[in-house]
């Protein structure tokens, strides 16, 4: 800890430290419980998409099913057939648009749109049920995109959530703490030095005392 001065500019210099400290405390807590809320919204919104997801990736394994078995029909199909086309090229994702938006002064990017192109299908090579995968191909891939924004907000909140917390700790710990123990020293000193100086009058003005009454004996 950095020496102080044992003075009253000190001293005011301390207490005003303080009274800044106790004033952004409350600040800084009322942010913290807020970045730590809209931790645990995105962490609900993360759930609910994964689970969205994971009940239409247990669907699409009847497609994939029947992926495999229309590719396995193909090899007993005329060679001038045209060959089905694969679950993979159904849709493309073409572009993901954001904008920012501001969370207890933390800048986080808010999805505005998705665009995904389902590729045109042949309608002579490829079975009807093509459709429905297309669909569904298609809510994966827009549901994927919503997860990676929301990961990238729950990121950046959670680096200022840290931050927050480290100065919250700074403030509870270590300069509340400082600035009070440094105004008792203070005080203590100056007490003292107070003490000192009644004492040192008393002691002066007793000699004077003494040396008028020798005067007034001789």
């Amino acid at each position: 800890m950095a020496q102080i001065k044992h003075t009253k500019n000190e001293l005011k210099a301390q207490r005003e430290a303080l009274a800044r400290y106790l004033r952004f405390l409350p600040i800084l807590l009322l942010k913290k419980q807020q970045l730590q809320a809209e931790i645990q919204a995105i962490d609900h919104k993360i759930e609910e998409k994964h689970r969205v997801e994971s009940g239409l990736r247990n669907d699409l394994e009847r497609w994939v099913g029947l992926f495999a078995s229309d590719a396995q029909a193909e090899v007993h199909a005329p060679c001038e057939a045209a060959p089905a086309q694969p679950i993979e090229g159904l849709v493309t994702l073409k572009a993901v648009a954001t904008d920012a938006s501001n969370i207890a002064g933390v800048s986080i990017p808010i999805l505005r749109d998705v665009t995904v192109v389902r590729n045109v299908l042949d309608l002579f090579t490829t079975p009807p049920w093509f459709d429905d995968a297309q669909e569904m191909m298609d809510k994966l891939i827009r549901l994927r995109v919503e997860r990676q924004i929301l990961r990238n907000q729950r990121d950046r909140i959670a680096e200022e959530l840290r931050v927050t917390a480290q100065r919250v700790n700074l403030f509870e710990k270590v300069k509340i703490p400082g600035c009070r123990e440094n105004i008792r020293v203070i005080k203590i000193f100056l007490g003292d030095e107070q003490t000192a100086g009644v004492v040192r009058g008393k002691v002066a003005k007793a000699r004077t005392v003494a040396v008028e009454a020798r005067d007034l004996d001789e």
